[in-house]
């Protein structure tokens, strides 16, 4: 198991141990065990975690999704990935690339001073590297200045994710305040759920204002 976090946690900074175990406990993972009773993953196993947690996180879908895509998968079906489509035509199975900034400037298309101006608007978050969904982000960026938005009008975001994020630690708190392993890994889960669930609100309701711009 120390083996699979090290080579998963940069990618996945939230990944722990009990998290794991969960995943193993609902029947996403079946890693061998030795005869000591340790588990055992191997390659196909690290691929499948590195799948399901990029379905968690870049695609806010609950695991019971996760698990009947899996287990068409396992029967030798080919069914369509769930939530695939990202913004951009980015999919999610390229998110384990890794860019720096000067390549994540490069590919979006972008100026460094727009990619400083989201750092300072906290669109963006300076870091060693930057995945696809920062990628997709910046590419977003490069279309709204054309359109005149600049990331300083787009500060009100981290605000209100702010207030979503206090939202959901609020919901979970009951949950939260159990201490046993399985409970830290419930809490991923069902934040990774509800945050779904206010994408959906707040794509509905900007859907909805915007037939006072164009009726």
């Amino acid at each position: 198991m120390g083996q699979v976090l090290s080579k998963l946690t940069a990618e996945f900074p939230d990944l722990t141990p009990s998290k794991l175990r969960f995943l193993e406990e609902r029947g996403l993972v079946h890693p061998a065990r030795t005869q000591s009773g340790y588990r055992k993953f191997s390659q196909n196993d690290l691929s499948r975690l590195r799948l399901i947690l990029t379905m968690q996180r870049d695609c806010y879908l609950p695991l019971a999704v996760i698990k009947d895509y899996l287990a068409d998968v396992d029967a030798g079906l080919n069914p369509p990935m769930p939530g695939s489509a990202l913004p951009g035509g980015a999919s999610i199975l390229q998110t384990g690339r890794r860019l720096s900034r000067d390549d994540l400037t490069r590919e979006a298309g972008a100026t460094p001073m727009l990619v400083q101006d989201a750092f300072s608007a906290s669109v963006l978050t300076p870091a060693d590297s930057y995945g696809e969904d920062s990628l997709v982000v910046l590419k977003a960026l490069v279309e709204l200045q054309r359109s005149g938005i600049e990331p300083r009008h787009l500060r009100g975001f981290r605000q209100a994710t702010e207030r979503e994020l206090g939202l959901i630690e609020s919901a979970l708190m009951p949950v939260a305040r159990r201490r046993d392993p399985s409970s830290r890994a419930k809490v991923a889960e069902l934040a990774m759920e509800i945050a779904g669930q206010l994408e959906i609100v707040r794509s509905s309701l900007i859907r909805s204002a915007l037939g006072r711009i164009a009726p």
